[in-house]
């Protein structure tokens, strides 16, 4: 929505997507199978981490940061 804020403006150009309701507090969702890692804040397919989410195969890493991630051997994969 635009109202003027630096945050209306953001919202313009930027897509949200919903969080799984399990993962509502990550940003970073790691996939077992393939051992690759998903930043949420930047999503384009979001049925791929609707289906990872409602499977076993999800994890969240903490600390949340990809950091983390690298250093469980994941590697970032964009949708």
């Amino acid at each position: 929505p635009w109202d003027g804020s630096l945050f209306g403006r953001v919202c313009r150009y930027v897509a949200w997507m919903e969080r799984p309701a399990r993962f509502e507090n990550s940003r970073f969702l790691g996939d077992k199978r393939l051992q690759v890692v998903y930043d949420l804040d930047d999503v384009a397919d979001e049925a791929v981490i609707a289906e990872l989410a409602n499977g076993p195969h999800a994890l969240a890493f903490g600390p949340d940061t990809l950091a983390e991630a690298r250093n469980r051997g994941y590697r970032l994969r964009s949708t």
